[in-house]
């Protein structure tokens, strides 16, 4: 039995969102993806590339995919890397897959000269949180997630004053 980490091409697409959507559906959200296969196609193929993707292989097949993008710390002085979504297709799981994908994007990350690697991890995921421990992540308690979107996002971007040119 054999995996292998590869970089995405646009030819996964439609696997990446396939996994997207399973992904969605283990989190309790299954009608809640909106992305389309034009969608990240767009952002993750396209300059300027808005993410940047791996797909995990065992056997030869697609077994899960790190999707990860580029943050900044204003604290750090310098970028990190945010994971946006890890998944394994679950009859996968516990093989070492999830870890060979997080491992591969710590590589970039520390590659690239990065100081942080970041994600979030659903309160109930506590399979997912055991293994984060696992490898040395903990758990940021002391920050909470804020959102605004859709019709609400609209409304504050009502609210902006004009912006000079500098």
């Amino acid at each position: 039995m054999s995996l292998q980490i590869r970089w995405a091409t646009p030819a996964d697409v439609p696997t990446i969102l396939g996994f997207i959507r399973e992904l969605a559906e283990y989190e309790r959200e299954p009608d809640a993806v909106l992305a389309t296969e034009a969608d990240l196609l767009r952002d993750g193929f396209t300059e300027p590339r808005r993410f940047r993707c791996f797909i995990a292989q065992f056997d030869g097949a697609p077994a899960g995919f790190a999707l990860f993008f580029t943050s900044y710390s204003t604290w750090r002085g310098h970028h990190g890397i945010r994971l946006e979504d890890l998944y394994i297709t679950p009859s996968l799981r516990s093989r070492g897959i999830g870890k060979a994908l997080l491992a591969s994007v710590a590589k970039i990350a520390v590659d690239e000269g990065c100081p942080r690697l970041e994600w979030d991890v659903l309160a109930w995921n506590e399979p997912a949180i055991r293994v984060y421990e696992r490898i040395g992540a903990h758990t940021q308690t002391e920050w909470r997630i804020m959102r605004i979107a859709d019709e609400k996002l609209h409304a504050l971007a009502g609210q902006a004053p004009s912006v000079a040119e500098a």
